[in-house]
């Protein structure tokens, strides 16, 4: 009996292939302005005091992303965080988020959520990305208002997506984690937008993050 595949809600470009048990787009793009599906990565909710125990011992304030044993941490919204790890890695990053928790804010009230089926995540990489997300989104994301490692929350494309920068080797990337339910379309308007600028799919390779 084959073993279940997870899905996105993003419809693959072909080729199309097996990668730590979800279904992902094989493409391989060397174009300078690239978009991927990244919505295999766990991705975890967390909800604590913006000013607690909790958001101490994370150090990370909102507006602001940071590595963690390979994990991005972003400080999402006021008392919010995610945290985006490779696929199937919810469990280990639930685990190591009750740990600091329990050892360094025992008297607060923090939940934690798996929203990895739950939500959509793309990443945009190229020197032309903000001028891409300039073109659906009312925010500044140049480099003098949002440079690598900010984090924000606008609508793109009228969706409401949190947006984080986190460039790939020096080059501005950005990571758009919307609602399951918008991914399809806002995959698309990301493509339509970019097609003047060569954009190009390229597929989803681990670790991914």
């Amino acid at each position: 009996m084959s073993e279940p595949l997870s899905r996105s809600p993003i419809a693959p470009a072909p080729p199309v292939r097996v990668e730590a048990g979800w279904e992902v787009s094989g493409s391989c793009s060397d174009a300078p302005l690239t978009i991927t599906d990244c919505t295999p990565l766990a991705k975890v909710h967390l909800r604590a005091p913006w000013n607690g125990a909790m958001a101490k011992a994370l150090g990370v304030p909102f507006g602001r992303a940071d590595r963690e044993q390979g994990w991005l941490v972003v400080g999402s919204g006021p008392g919010e965080w995610l945290v985006l790890a490779p696929p199937g890695a919810a469990a280990a990053v639930t685990d190591w988020l009750a740990t600091v928790a329990a050892d360094a804010a025992g008297d607060e009230f923090v939940s934690v959520t798996d929203l990895t089926h739950g939500r959509a995540l793309v990443r945009v990489t190229g020197p032309e990305t903000a001028d891409l997300l300039a073109r659906l989104c009312g925010a500044d994301l140049h480099d003098d208002m949002a440079p690598d490692g900010a984090a924000l929350r606008s609508a793109v494309a009228g969706v409401a997506t949190d947006i984080v920068r986190d460039d790939r080797g020096g080059v501005p990337s950005y990571l758009l984690h919307c609602e399951r339910s918008s991914g399809q379309y806002l995959f698309g308007a990301l493509v339509g937008a970019g097609e003047p600028l060569g954009i190009g799919v390229d597929g989803f390779r681990l670790p991914g993050i």
